[in-house]
């Protein structure tokens, strides 16, 4: 994956909405969440379904700003899809936007006790993690999992978007998130697409108009611990 550089056009685009390059200068650890989304073997490790191998590559930004949230004492949420309820939540979906074959094969490799459900072992999960299951792309919808409220109750109103694939089930978490009036940053370097145009065009819009972009590094700098 190519370092992904914000075009100009678009940092003036942003600058000319919102009168600054960045809408989040300061990230307060009380309030925020690292949200990392389908960094399962189904999606990640070699010779599985989905597998997008750059995924492969994004995983020691993702720890690295695991970490940091943690030490700053923030919150650290991995999203994991499951087939289960697929087929009654997301029926045509699965009946008309995949072939039967496809659709089979999808559900299941992520039935909860396939290896392809389990998050990729090279991350560090810790215990005190939450974990929350998703039927559906984003996990922000109330029928495709209940990550809203887990927010919710935790006070937690801005959100840091990792993991793959960026212009699936992150960007539409991130933009279900934004709609649900959360701050919302899409790590541009903890993220992962099957192409370098895919990710970079994700990223080109979701700045415009949804939340901003930055890299692992720059989270890191701008995290405020809870006090």
């Amino acid at each position: 994956m190519h370092p992904y550089t914000v075009p100009e056009h678009i940092a003036q685009r942003v600058i000319r909405r919102q009168g600054k390059a960045t809408g989040i200068e300061a990230i307060d650890a009380a309030r925020s969440a690292l949200v990392v989304i389908d960094m399962q073997n189904h999606f990640v490790a070699v010779g599985f379904p989905a597998e997008i191998p750059v995924a492969r590559e994004i995983v020691p930004n993702i720890n690295r700003m695991a970490a940091a949230m943690r030490r700053a004492g923030g919150t650290v949420v991995w999203i994991q899809t499951t087939a289960t309820g697929a087929l009654e939540r997301w029926a045509n979906h699965h009946k008309y936007r995949l072939k039967p074959e496809v659709a089979a094969k999808r559900l299941a490799s992520l039935a909860e006790n396939a290896e392809g459900f389990h998050l990729y072992p090279a991350l560090e999960v810790l215990p005190d993690d939450l974990r929350v299951k998703k039927v559906k792309y984003s996990a922000m919808i109330p029928d495709s999992s209940n990550l809203h409220s887990v927010l919710t109750e935790r006070g937690i109103d801005m959100l840091l978007i990792a993991g793959t694939a960026t212009n699936v089930c992150c960007e539409s978490t991130g933009r279900d998130a934004m709609m649900l009036d959360y701050r919302v940053a899409m790590l541009s370097d903890a993220n992962a697409a099957s192409t370098d145009e895919e990710h970079a065009a994700t990223l080109n819009s979701f700045q415009v108009f949804f939340g901003d972009v930055m890299s692992t590094d720059d989270a890191i700098g701008r995290l405020a611990p809870r006090s």
